[in-house]
């Protein structure tokens, strides 16, 4: 491309149309030298050059075959929102571990060995370095129930029960196939709080009505303190990841507040979920974050760099 040709920025989507369809357009109507697109590939080849200068990442982490190809196209000095390389390692149990280290409070976690692992041929011999049976008593007794049973990898909710007890959870887990799963504290509260990061800067901050499975228009929990501190530990957790677009969760009780999911790279981004201005600010400022990286990538590292 020579530098007269605007910039290109991809999208990579699944099922969803709102967001993806709202934030084309509104690119396409910025005088800023960019242009959007959803990315179109069909086999990668492996010298060949990516047309892109920013890819968007919303389904990666469902379809493995986009993570390679984002992988190469990173390769190629194309900026990727989040990089592939650290959404790769990143999972839920290694955040709350994080979160613990830079001080701040996670509900009891632990991480479970699979069920199920994927090669054809498996014996005994696989499994010399795992304790059997599982202390599943000692395990409920630490985490306390109800608790929460849950897929570990970073992004979307594609696995998750409540379990009210040892034999719930035996239950769940010998259903969990080949899913790495934790076992989570559920902290009782009416008061979740989502931060969303865009830029590692800008954070919108929603309460999330569970009675109604949306964002409630304004922010009713009244403690102007504890809601300031939550959007800075949400911009400081993405800082750590260096994500550009990420959402963490937070439950409130007793003014305590408690991390219950440092990452979510991909953030649902609909009117179903969202009032129009939440989703107005969600699209202007994913489309200020896309020219700005057009325009002015910061370094990405990718294993080139290691």
């Amino acid at each position: 491309m020579t530098s007269k040709e605007p910039k290109r920025v991809g999208i990579l989507i699944g099922r969803e149309e709102e967001w993806p369809d709202a934030f084309i357009e509104a690119v396409n109507k910025t005088d800023q030298g960019i242009v959007a697109e959803l990315v179109q590939i069909g086999g990668t080849f492996m010298d060949e050059d990516c047309p892109y200068d920013v890819i968007i990442d919303r389904i990666s982490n469902e379809t493995p075959y986009y993570r390679v190809y984002l992988k190469y196209a990173a390769l190629q000095n194309c900026y990727i929102i989040n990089n592939p390389f650290v959404w790769s390692a990143d999972s839920k149990f290694y955040g709350i571990a994080l979160v613990n280290q830079l001080g701040m409070t996670t509900p009891r976690t632990v991480a479970l060995p699979n069920k199920y692992i994927r090669l054809k041929e498996v014996g005994p011999d696989s499994f010399r370095n795992l304790v059997y049976p599982m202390d599943w008593e000692g395990i409920v007794n630490y985490v306390g129930v109800p608790a929460v049973f849950k897929d570990i990898n970073s992004g979307g909710r594609h696995v998750v029960y409540r379990v009210l007890d040892v034999d719930e959870l035996i239950q769940r887990y010998d259903e969990s196939g080949t899913h790495t799963m934790i076992l989570q504290q559920l902290i009782e509260s009416d008061i979740h709080i989502h931060c969303l990061v865009i830029g590692q800067e800008e954070v919108l901050t929603l309460q999330y009505d569970q009675e109604n499975g949306r964002y409630l228009p304004q922010v009713t929990y009244h403690n102007p303190s504890l809601l300031a501190q939550l959007a800075q530990d949400a911009r400081t957790l993405t800082r750590a990841y260096k994500y550009d677009i990420n959402m963490v969760e937070f439950v409130v009780k007793d003014n305590l507040p408690y991390v219950i999911n440092s990452t979510n790279p991909t953030p649902v981004i609909d009117h179903q979920l969202m009032t129009d201005e939440q989703f107005d600010w969600c699209i202007a400022s994913t489309v200020k974050l896309a020219i700005e990286r057009a325009h002015r990538p910061p370094l990405q590292k990718t294993l080139r760099d290691i």
